[in-house]
């Protein structure tokens, strides 16, 4: 199994935070153009089901469960699940003195026919999450001081 767990403290009020950063359709913006679309296929309540494309044209279906009363987020990857068995997400937003911990948690296991193994997809997801944290923090910041 693979799990990797990133954050960043973001200087902003939570609300704007929360907002921002569950934004799908932001995420072509906020990730830094890791995604080409970004699409919100059915809103039921406080589940968001939704597609994504990345920059090698690969697209999948996922959902999010939207806690903001509660500070969290949590998201699975659905079809297709492959490269990986299964992909679950926890997005934590604590609030700190300096603002607001926002913390990345993905919980997965790589399909044993993937390319790369759990260890190594691990190093990948730390690399991407911590260059996006950045972009997040330097976009809601900017936003929250206009």
């Amino acid at each position: 199994m693979g799990h990797t767990c990133n954050s960043i403290i973001i200087n902003a009020p939570y609300e704007k935070i929360f907002d921002i950063s569950n934004d799908i359709p932001r995420w072509t913006e906020l990730f830094g153009g890791e995604y080409q679309k970004a699409e919100v296929v059915k809103k039921e309540g406080n589940k968001i089901t939704f597609k994504l494309t990345d920059d090698e044209n690969n697209t999948w279906q996922s959902w999010r469960l939207l806690f903001k009363d509660k500070n969290f987020a949590y998201a699975q990857k659905e079809e297709p699940q492959f490269p990986f068995k299964y992909m679950k997400i926890i997005w934590l937003y604590t609030p700190k003195t300096e603002g607001i911990e926002m913390s990345w948690i993905q919980h997965f296991e790589m399909d044993p026919k993937a390319k790369f193994n759990d260890q190594q997809v691990e190093g990948f997801i730390n690399k991407h999450s911590q260059e996006n944290l950045k972009i997040f923090k330097e976009i809601i910041e900017k936003e929250a001081a206009t």
